[in-house]
């Protein structure tokens, strides 16, 4: 188990706010420009460390959020990355609360077609987990893959979405079965995985 300090690099600035999910502890890091990381953490968390004044504003809106009372975020968020990482983290925010996309379609939507991996590898690297809302691109097949937050998280997050997965344990192949609501216009598996490979 890493510490926070081995974990949280300093440049996303202070700790800012610890809020609890079902998921588990999300820490929230920053400055007063404003969010540079939203991360899942295990273990010993300095809480309230040098609020910003976005600080109780992103608090109420996670707990509204975790309460199925919100389902878009209205926050200053500052991810540091490349010019590119940038770009695919705008596109995540495109997508919206109940939907899903593969990391194809959100390829082509940026229009890089040819850029699946980069753009999958970009996602990898969201610095700011749920507001940044990279948890809702699955694989073409409707597979998990991966979550920086851990797939349980990645699972949770779209079940508490509206998202139907397979039972079993969580891993990067479990499949999501139904698509919340009428999202993408599909109810079952095989609808699903045709869908995400458009």
């Amino acid at each position: 188990m890493h510490s926070v300090s081995e974990t949280l690099t300093a440049s996303e600035g202070p700790v800012c706010l610890v809020s609890g999910s079902p998921w588990g502890d999300i820490v929230v890091r920053g400055d007063e420009q404003g969010i540079r990381s939203v991360r899942f953490q295990a273990g010993q968390v300095e809480r309230q460390v040098g609020l910003a004044s976005w600080s109780e504003r992103c608090r109420q809106q996670l707990q509204a959020y975790c309460k199925g009372q919100l389902t878009a975020f209205d926050l200053p968020l500052q991810p540091r990355g490349t010019a590119f990482q940038q770009r695919v983290w705008q596109a995540l925010q495109t997508i919206p609360f109940g939907e899903l996309r593969s990391y194809q379609q959100q390829a082509e939507a940026m229009g890089s077609p040819g850029a699946v991996r980069a753009v999958a590898s970009a996602n990898a690297r969201n610095p700011i987990s749920i507001i940044i809302p990279c948890h809702r691109v699955i694989g073409r097949d409707a597979a998990l893959r991966g979550y920086a937050g851990g797939l349980a998280a990645k699972a949770g997050l779209l079940r508490h979405e509206g998202h139907q997965l397979e039972a079993g344990p969580v891993t990067a192949s479990s499949k999501v079965l139904a698509i919340a609501s009428t999202a993408m216009g599909v109810t079952d598996q095989h609808a699903v995985q045709t869908k995400l490979a458009l």
